[in-house]
């Protein structure tokens, strides 16, 4: 069967939580959709405001005080927020591309240094114990006197299963990051299981369908294509062809389903989780929304990414690609509301 683009986009919408705010809890929402990207501090918050029906700051943030809800290095070797007892099998299987990124960006830096002795030295200092970045650089710098300290605390980062206590994580708090073994923090073992089929069936239902690349995309894992060719999955293709696979019993979104205007934050996995980027926007703005490491705030209207937005200091900024419809300024000063600025200046920009 042929899914049209615009079935695709729908399907995500609905799966994502996007097609109307949901009567779900943030620990529910968080669970749906798997890891919600937290590589900037207020992003989690804003993704859980657009999809929620009755979100607030102190939601989150409570999850995060009572370890419900844990952030740290996860999907693409990125900061995530997800659930704590869906972390402690998550993130051995991402450990392959922490461990990637780490020899791509410090493999240099540290050649001579034994990464085993590294990973087993970082866990004795932080055995009941937070410590940030800096403090935990400087420690491991004393074994080794002779490496780039940058390269040693980042090492130990993608080495061992951490995560990063509040307030860090907290709307508006950022700072030194710090750090303390996951283990520890949640209070249960890492699963000593790789179950990548379950992230596979965890990631459709939050994404699908969606081709082994796009899987690939979004988990930073490589060589997926025959673990889903052995699963009982529904098949599909695309509009070019491609090979889509889904749960058996997950529904499709008719293409004709009304879309509401949403704001996404940066680094949202809804623009992130697919190889294939055109079931939600055009090529010529992809590379306008993501440029280098960096994946901008976009302004959806019906389905579509059709502008980006900043909150500043000076206010809220909207760069659209085309004309925009009043809805759009309706949804910003709800935004603002939430953001505690009501009364923050809306600019349209070229």
């Amino acid at each position: 069967m042929k899914l049209t683009r615009r079935t695709l986009n729908r399907t995500a919408l609905d799966r994502q939580l996007l097609l109307r705010r949901a009567q779900l809890s943030p620990i529910e929402a968080i669970r749906r959709l798997v890891a919600v990207q937290g590589q900037e501090i207020d992003a989690p918050y804003f993704g859980l405001w657009t999809r929620l029906a009755s979100f607030t700051q102190d939601d989150l943030s409570s999850l995060l005080y009572g370890r419900h809800v844990v952030r740290g290095s996860l999907l693409r070797g990125t900061q995530h927020l997800t659930a704590a007892d869906d972390y402690l099998w998550l993130r051995p299987i991402t450990q392959i591309c922490l461990t990637r990124s780490r020899q791509a960006a410090f493999g240099k830096a540290t050649n001579g240094v034994d990464l085993d002795e590294l990973a087993a030295l970082a866990r004795e200092h932080l055995a009941g114990r937070t410590l940030t970045r800096p403090q935990l650089r400087d420690l491991l710098a004393a074994r080794w006197p002779e490496v780039e300290p940058l390269a040693l605390g980042w090492s130990a980062q993608a080495l061992l299963p951490l995560v990063h206590t509040p307030p860090n994580g907290i709307w508006g708090n950022g700072g030194a990051t710090p750090f303390t073994l996951a283990e520890e923090w949640i209070g249960a073992p890492l699963s000593t299981e790789l179950d990548v089929e379950t992230m596979i069936e965890r990631y459709l239902a939050a994404f699908g369908p969606a081709s082994a690349k796009d899987i690939q995309m979004w988990s930073g894992l490589t060589r997926l294509r025959e673990v889903v060719e052995r699963m009982p999955l529904r098949r599909y293709t695309d509009e070019a062809g491609r090979d889509l696979y889904d749960l058996p019993d997950a529904e499709l979104t008719p293409e004709d389903t009304p879309a509401p205007v949403r704001f996404l934050p940066y680094f949202d996995n809804l623009v992130l989780a697919y190889d294939d980027r055109t079931r939600m926007m055009a090529d010529e703005h992809r590379k306008q929304v993501c440029v280098g490491a960096v994946t901008n705030p976009v302004v959806l209207v019906d389905g579509y990414v059709a502008g980006m937005w900043w909150l500043t200091g000076a206010g809220l900024e909207i760069r659209p690609f085309r004309e925009l419809p009043g809805e759009v300024m309706e949804e910003a000063h709800r935004m603002l509301a939430f953001a505690g600025r009501p009364d923050a200046e809306i600019r349209i920009t070229a």
